[in-house]
């Protein structure tokens, strides 16, 4: 099974990751932030995730690790 791993610590809450999610679950987190004061990107169905790892190669901030 896949999954996505966001690093909340590192994530600016840019939104390309939701951008660019084939399986469309990636969103941002609009209710809490991080300790920059950003809305940080969350898993919302960690079980559909198919490891593309898309998310990982657009983040610009290298917040996500995808494990296959």
């Amino acid at each position: 099974m896949a999954r996505a791993i966001i690093d909340e610590k590192i994530c600016k809450g840019c939104g390309l990751c939701v951008s660019v999610c084939t399986k469309k679950i990636l969103a941002l987190a609009v209710h809490r932030m991080n300790d920059k004061g950003y809305n940080p990107a969350e898993v919302t169905d960690q079980e559909s995730c198919i490891g593309c790892a898309m998310c990982g190669i657009i983040c610009p901030d290298s917040a996500i690790a995808v494990e296959k």
